[in-house]
């Protein structure tokens, strides 16, 4: 909008017409005085169509002078025959002005600040800066716009999807009143619009149906506007059913031949605005064409360039909103999809970090000033406490609320508010509607842009999120993912409690805070607190006991501090317990971890202080939480199958090795995988009678219960049936009919038996059979190694087992090694172990202990490959000791 450079204005001054000027001093309030010192003066010189845009450039560069100059403000106003000139001067010349394209980096859309001169040179026909030994001057002029002969007002051709919205019949209100402001006509669309036919309100005061966007029993209502000369803006009629419609209505004051005064008043439907609404500030040429002032009204409200983001587009809008109103604060919420809250997204001259994304239902009251799809003045609200509850305790006692709509839905609410009451009538609700409508598309573009962008990365994070839960088992570590994808994406802080069973309490099970430092004092608070009730309620509600158990602490600290009570608090303790209340002092929601319609825990977030959730944040975190609760679900299933698999495993293995007298026995035992499965490899070793001993490892095929079941059967019918005297032959036959007698839940069993019996000599005799199983190696003291036994059928598979015994002399020194396959089967790639490679790794034990054999075939078989075994693996190593020499 006009020349995009600052430039010194040393051209010849055309005649000034009008002036007007006034000090400020260098106070906050100055400001918002010199917006009202200037509008009052455009106003006066007959200049509206200038006034908005004259008032932001005001504010910013008054706010320059005494805001960061530092010193008083002279303004000062001039009209020529073009145009209106508006000088700001302070006194700290030394302080310089960026100019041309330093100005577009003075501040961003998401600063409250520094954009004064970005907005000048969008603003302003030309603007500039001149310089004195004791001054500064800030200049701008906006040119006044044509008025051609013919055209009062004019809007650039548009295509058809860009037309305003309407019935295919508009309907149109004709309602004339007579002097006292009783109805005296009423047409057939009226009937229409609004259900009454003219018998029944030809006579009564239009005040009767009219619903007045005003506070009841203040200055300026119905009956007042109805006697100004002209009037335009939006109330509401109450129809025949009750309903209250929202009507868009111009009112023009007339009289008759005879000078009898009358009210014509024409109303449509509030979408339908756009038939009566008249165009401010868009006059056209004749031929057709648009000079500077045919721009976007949205952008005559807003500035350019419009911020491209949601977030900036609204707070410029509140900064634009409240300097327009010449306010003390404003506020901006965004309506939820349904309608049914306002949210509060922008917000200038109020504790911001308290109203941010805080909510307020639309329906707030009975009555019409309590819903937000209305205009509404308040001009004091200390008559009406809680009129607006946004407002409490903010010290403003007037305030203007006005609706956002696009096609006649409510999309949020516009708000400006003062310290003083009666600041704002029904003329502000007129202006501030019309600049709500201005910028009610831009933004539900920018908030579905927004919405869009969310949406992706909700997706994007859901899925990393299922990745993550989905690659671990474990269940301190799905916890912990569980908090930490959730901080501080999500939320400042974290806690998830657990619930063993229904009978159970809810148990604090982990905490993160994304400031480490804080995480011991909100583990402490949270852990004195009772937990949140495990309600299956799907969706986060509100949980206020951790807020109020912080403040109730900080503030006993800072009674300790000042000894008002008890003894006086330490200062670090007291800095923990306040920097603990500001960690947790905001909105905290609690969502249930429902898995196999059970709850398992709650997932509980919170923010700091004054901070509230945006509701897309609560919706994904509670999407997050039904993929988070069937995670924990499985990694307790999981932990829970493991220990009765581990506590099965334990119960088919000796609770310890046995001692045998004169003969060094060591085992080794390592199951693969994680422990989920229970093993199919097994050993014992065991007493038969005096002096005898039996020993066995086998492996049964396959694992789970069913392996299990045939383990447990193995390993206790070999005791039995040994100490029933029965010998290694008879002992396996009777074995193998057992195990076929399981029928269809039979396993073949590969087992190694014997009797091992300890000589006087020093020497051991065994007694060996071995069903199907790897060979037993014999490793003799000069290092040659040989099979100690023959190969022979395995069980579970025939019904007529015809078994032997082998006897087998172990001289001192000599080592008997027994494995499962496990040991003989590992493999990298093709290569693979083998029977071979264990006779050449045995070779080399010449010398060891027993304990010492075994642990050295289990290095060699870890180191054989890279890969973790895959199946499990039973060393059973026996050495008679070498006699010692006398």
């Amino acid at each position: 909008m006009g020349e995009q450079i600052a430039e010194t204005y040393t051209t010849r001054r055309p005649v000034i017409t009008a002036r007007a000027a006034a000090t400020f001093e260098p106070v906050g309030r100055s400001v918002a005085s010199a917006r009202a010192f200037v509008r009052d003066t455009l106003q006066g010189w007959g200049h509206p169509d200038i006034i908005d845009d004259a008032v932001v450039l005001t504010s910013e560069l008054v706010t320059n002078a005494v805001v960061h100059a530092g010193t008083a403000a002279d303004v000062l106003c001039m009209r020529t025959g073009t145009g209106v000139r508006v000088e700001v001067a302070d006194r700290y010349p030394e302080r310089e002005v960026p100019l041309q394209s330093s100005a577009r980096r003075i501040g961003g859309v998401d600063r409250e600040g520094g954009r004064g001169l970005l907005l000048c040179a969008a603003l302003a026909t030309r603007w500039g800066v001149e310089y004195t030994p004791t001054h500064k001057q800030v200049w701008f002029q906006l040119d006044l716009p044509d008025r051609p002969a013919g055209t009062r007002s004019a809007g650039p051709a548009l295509p058809t999807e860009a037309l305003p919205l309407a019935d295919p019949r508009v309907r149109v209100a004709v309602v004339q009143l007579d002097r006292t402001g009783s109805i005296s006509a009423w047409n057939d669309d009226a009937d229409a619009l609004f259900g009454f036919t003219a018998d029944q309100v030809v006579g009564k005061p239009l005040t009767d149906f009219a619903a007045w966007p005003h506070t009841p029993g203040t200055s300026t209502g119905i009956a007042e506007a109805l006697r100004l000369s002209r009037w335009e803006g939006s109330y509401g009629i109450r129809g025949a059913d009750g309903r209250i419609t929202p009507v868009y209505a111009s009112h023009l004051r007339v009289r008759d031949n005879e000078g009898a005064p009358s009210t014509v008043c024409l109303l449509v439907r509030e979408e339908e605005r756009a038939v009566l609404q008249s165009m401010q500030r868009t006059p056209a040429s004749d031929s057709g064409t648009t000079d500077r002032t045919t721009v976007d009204p949205f952008e005559v409200f807003i500035g350019s360039p419009a911020p491209d983001d949601l977030d900036g587009l609204l707070q410029r809008t509140v900064e634009r909103a409240r300097d327009m109103l010449d306010g003390d604060a404003a506020y901006l919420l965004l309506a939820t999809d349904d309608e049914t809250e306002l949210e509060v997204r922008a917000s200038t001259g109020l504790p911001s970090a308290r109203q941010r994304f805080a909510r307020v239902p639309v329906e707030a009251g009975t009555g019409r000033y309590g819903s937000a799809r209305m205009p509404a003045v308040h001009e004091d609200l200390a008559v009406i406490p809680g009129a607006v509850p946004l407002l409490a305790d903010t010290g403003m006692r007037s305030v203007v609320t006005v609706p956002l709509k696009v096609e006649g839905r409510l999309t949020g609410s516009l708000g400006v508010a003062a310290e003083a009451p009666g600041r704002y009538s029904n003329e502000e609700a007129l202006r501030l509607q019309f600049a709500a409508d201005r910028i009610a598309l831009a933004v539900e573009r920018a908030r579905l842009n927004e919405l869009e962008r969310l949406r992706r990365g909700s997706l994007s994070f859901l899925v990393e999120a299922s990745d993550l839960l989905a690659g671990t088992l474990d269940r301190d570590q799905t916890l912990a993912l569980m908090a930490q994808m959730t901080v501080p994406t999500l939320a400042t802080w974290c806690a998830v409690y657990t619930v063993a069973d229904p009978a159970s309490e809810p148990e604090l099970s982990y905490v993160l805070h994304e400031d480490e430092d804080r995480i011991d004092g909100l583990k402490t608070l949270l852990g004195k607190l009772a937990p949140p009730d495990p309600v299956p309620t799907p969706g986060a509600r509100v949980w206020t006991a951790p807020s109020e158990a912080a403040q109730a602490a900080a503030v006993r600290g800072s009674l300790r501090s000042l000894g008002l009570a008890g003894s006086t608090g330490h200062p670090a303790a007291l800095s923990t317990s306040l920097a603990t209340a500001a960690a947790v002092g905001g909105e905290t929601v609690v969502l249930p971890l429902v898995a196999r319609n059970r709850v398992i825990g709650m997932l509980t977030l919170g923010k700091p202080t004054d901070d509230h959730f945006r509701q897309e944040i609560l919706e994904l975190a509670e999407d997050l939480s039904r993929r988070a609760a069937l995670a924990l679900d499985n990694a307790r299933l999981y932990s829970e199958r493991t220990a009765i698999s581990q506590s099965l495993q334990r119960s088919l293995l000796p609770p310890e090795l046995l001692h045998v007298p004169g003969v060094e026995v060591d085992v080794i035992y390592r199951a693969a995988g994680e422990g989920n499965e229970v093993g199919g490899d097994f050993y014992d070793l065991f007493p038969i009678r005096d002096g005898a001993y039996g020993f066995a490892i086998g492996d049964v095929c396959g694992t789970g219960p069913e392996a299990a079941a045939v383990t447990g059967l193995a390993r206790h019918a070999l005791r039995l049936l040994a100490r029933e005297g029965y010998g290694g032959p008879a002992v396996l036959e009777r074995l193998n009919a057992a195990i076929l007698d399981e029928g269809a839940r039979s396993r073949f069993l590969t087992l190694l038996y014997g009797e091992l019996r300890p000589q006087e000599d020093g020497s051991a005799v065994l007694k060996v059979v071995c069903a199907g199983h790897p060979l037993p190696l014999r490793l003799r003291q000069d290092g040659t190694v040989e099979a100690a036994a023959d190969p022979q059928p395995l069980l579970g598979v025939m019904e007529d087992l015809e078994l032997y015994e082998q006897t087998v002399t172990l001289e001192p020194g000599d080592v008997l090694l027994c494995v499962t396959d496990g040991v003989t089967e590992r493999r990298e790639g093709t290569r693979m172990l083998g029977d071979d490679g264990l006779t050449d790794l045995l070779t080399t034990c010449t010398g060891l202990t027993a304990g010492a054999v075994a642990a050295r075939v289990l290095r060699a078989v870890e180191r054989f490959a890279a890969e973790p075994a895959s199946d499990d693996m039973a060393i059973l190593a026996m050495r008679v000791p070498e006699l010692e020499l006398e």
